[in-house]
């Protein structure tokens, strides 16, 4: 309405967002990036709709992000069962969003970045345990994994001028959140151990 403040959780950052998913044929589980506790909230103002160009129905800066009450995490990458419908495992980022693309590959990895922390991580795909590698940049890419003569490889972009947009919180001061998001991009490639 406008003129009218409306605030709402989760935020215009929450839930399921652009991050593609992805399914595993062995597992048979799908793996969501989400995020959760984030609230925002705007005035309603009339606007005239410019193609290509963004338009809201308020100004960008009102929208606001807050942590809700007692939040104890941000990000999550879920595991979900499609064939019945119930969720598996769910990993909590409690000081970051999860904004990075989910792969899954043959060997029941599961490969994420998107964090704050600057962390890319690989999951066991169906026990949840983990490993973090040292990402310098944020992860904003889908990571690809690939052989060459007998050896494992995965490649992730990492960086880039959206990184910075894609934070929610980027340039804002929010309680628990981390909030240091370098710019810049690279590819980072990592060889998987043959054991």
């Amino acid at each position: 309405m406008i003129g009218k403040r409306v605030e709402f959780c989760p935020s215009l950052w929450g839930g399921k967002d652009w991050p593609s998913a992805a399914y595993s044929q062995n597992t048979k589980l799908v793996y969501v990036p989400a995020n959760e506790n984030f609230c925002g909230g705007f005035t309603g103002e009339k606007q005239p709709l410019v193609p290509g160009q963004l338009w809201l129905g308020t100004k960008p800066e009102d929208i606001g992000l807050t942590p809700a009450p007692n939040a104890d995490h941000f990000g999550e990458l879920q595991a979900w069962d499609p064939a019945t419908g119930k969720k598996v495992w769910q990993h909590d980022f409690k000081t970051s969003q999860l904004f990075g693309s989910v792969t899954a590959t043959a060997g029941d990895l599961i490969l994420v970045g998107g964090t704050n922390d600057r962390l890319f991580r690989i999951f066991h795909a169906k026990t949840e345990s983990c490993c973090g590698a040292e990402d310098q940049l944020r992860h904003h890419g889908d990571a690809m994994s690939y052989e060459v003569d007998g050896t494992q490889y995965i490649a992730v972009q990492s960086g880039g001028a959206s990184t910075r947009n894609a934070s929610g919180c980027a340039g804002r001061q929010v309680a628990g959140f981390e909030n240091n998001v370098p710019q810049g991009g690279v590819i980072w490639v990592f060889a998987l151990n043959k054991k």
